[in-house]
């Protein structure tokens, strides 16, 4: 079970930039004799079925890796479109092919736009912490904790720098950001953070009144 659960932590809510795990939206996972049963909710009916469908999918590739299981059953709940999300990832449809005639492309644009604001609010939370100013600092110079880690991962993610000599002040597309930028662009990316926080805050309190018993973090 722990070893599920944790597989699931590795799945993030696209727009919160939060695990499922934290956010409340798994509400059954067990593991019987190598099979795997997953259950997702999500805090409304209507919740945008591109964001449900990568949940889901997501979801399904990080249980059917894990070396215990051989196995996999995992479904949306209470959802409009739960039953094509259901048998799109479960078919290895993809996004275009769960919806056929409506989707007509992959959601790989979508996520790349929501690992950058995603970025952007991890660089937020880390400069925020920092003594001085981060203008011309590289990674090296930033004291080791729980934000550079998560800034580092989320670099990793968009295949951007992750040497010790690299700048630590780099735009959402890898190119460095000047003294003279820095100012706005930081800004920018606080605007982004809040509005993350906002969301996932927003999130949590629909799925509480939907599923009073729902836990989150």
């Amino acid at each position: 079970m722990s070893a599920l659960w944790d597989a699931l932590g590795t799945v993030m809510d696209p727009e919160l930039d939060q695990p499922v795990t934290e956010l409340g939206f798994v509400s059954e996972a067990v593991v019987v004799d190598g099979h795997a049963r997953v259950r997702l909710r999500l805090p409304t009916y209507f919740c945008a079925p591109n964001f449900a469908y990568l949940m889901v999918a997501d979801a399904h590739e990080a249980v059917s890796a894990l070396p215990s299981v051989t196995s996999v059953d995992v479904r949306l709940a209470d959802h409009f479109a739960a039953e094509e999300i259901n048998a799109g990832v479960a078919a290895s449809a993809g996004f275009a092919g769960s919806f056929p005639g409506e989707a007509v492309a992959e959601l790989d644009e979508l996520r790349l736009v929501f690992q950058r604001k995603a970025y952007l609010a991890s660089l937020d939370r880390l400069c925020v912490r920092l003594p001085g100013s981060p203008v011309g600092l590289t990674l090296a110079d930033v004291p080791a904790s729980p934000a550079l880690v998560s800034l580092m991962r989320r670099r990793a993610a968009l295949g951007l720098p992750c040497s010790s000599e690299s700048p630590l002040l780099l735009d959402e597309r890898g190119v460095p950001i000047t003294a003279e930028e820095a100012p706005l662009r930081l800004r920018f990316a606080r605007s982004v953070r809040v509005s993350i926080e906002g969301n996932a805050g927003f999130c949590r309190g629909l799925l509480h009144t939907r599923y009073p018993q729902a836990v989150g973090n």
